[in-house]
């Protein structure tokens, strides 16, 4: 059967762009906001060209909102953004949902190191309102020279992730820094900044921390710390993400 173009939209997963987005919302707020954005905030943004594809609660910072938002490219970005925040979705709950947040300009603009990270993603296999989700993911964002980039990469690749892998965890997805212009400068981005971010499926809330039981897990944690000053985010899926 044929698709048609707007069940086109809303089948694909948009990755060559990626947002990550972290708010600081007001004290007990956060699952008001996560109520509202998993009900009215998700298949809506998939409908206009983009792709939800994943939303979290911080485990280590109660009032903190993280979630990712993916596009096919910089000039669609802008196009796919506008028709959301311009549409009568975000009128009708903007209101509600800006009244949860302290700061939303938390915002890192990436692109994948690697082609087809995150392509799995199907939306139409996005949970239901009733499911759970054992998985818990972590979040390196690390700060690396654009010169050094590549060879952090690298040493990420080669020494990092098989033994994550030993302790059960997985590479979901590597990005770096996308350099473009901010395409739609209503949303402001965190500017001057080259990171590597690395997002990881682990086997319970304690698996980083076995990284330091198995062999060279120490070794690799160390070198971490050498080449750089990572920020770590514990991250749990809500009900409605399709990372879970």
């Amino acid at each position: 059967m044929r698709l048609s173009a707007t069940e086109a939209t809303r089948h694909t997963v948009h990755t060559a762009v990626v947002e990550l987005r972290q708010y600081t919302l007001h004290p007990g707020a956060r699952d008001r906001l996560i109520d509202l954005f998993d009900r009215e905030f998700v298949e809506t943004q998939d409908a206009c060209g983009m792709s939800v594809l994943g939303q979290f609660r911080d485990l280590d910072r109660p009032d903190r909102f993280v979630w990712l938002r993916g596009f096919s490219d910089m000039e669609s970005r802008a196009i796919a953004l506008a028709s959301f925040y311009e549409g009568p979705v975000w009128a009708s709950h903007r209101d509600a949902a800006n009244a949860t947040m302290i700061d939303f300009d938390d915002v890192l603009l990436l692109r994948p190191c690697e082609a087809g990270a995150l392509g799995s993603l199907d939306p139409r296999h996005r949970p239901q309102a009733s499911a759970s989700s054992a998985s818990v993911f972590e979040a390196l964002i690390c700060p690396v020279q654009p010169g050094d980039l590549e060879n952090f990469i690298a040493w990420y690749r080669d020494a990092f992730v098989p033994v994550l892998e030993v302790v059960g965890g997985e590479a979901v997805a590597s990005l770096v820094t996308e350099s473009s212009e901010n395409t739609f400068p209503r949303l402001p981005v965190r500017e001057g900044v080259s990171v590597f971010v690395t997002l990881m499926r682990m086997a319970g809330e304690d698996g980083f921390e076995r990284l330091q039981d198995v062999p060279a897990g120490a070794a690799v944690l160390a070198e971490l710390a050498r080449r750089t000053t990572a920020t770590r985010l514990r991250l749990a899926p809500t009900v409605g993400s399709l990372l879970r």
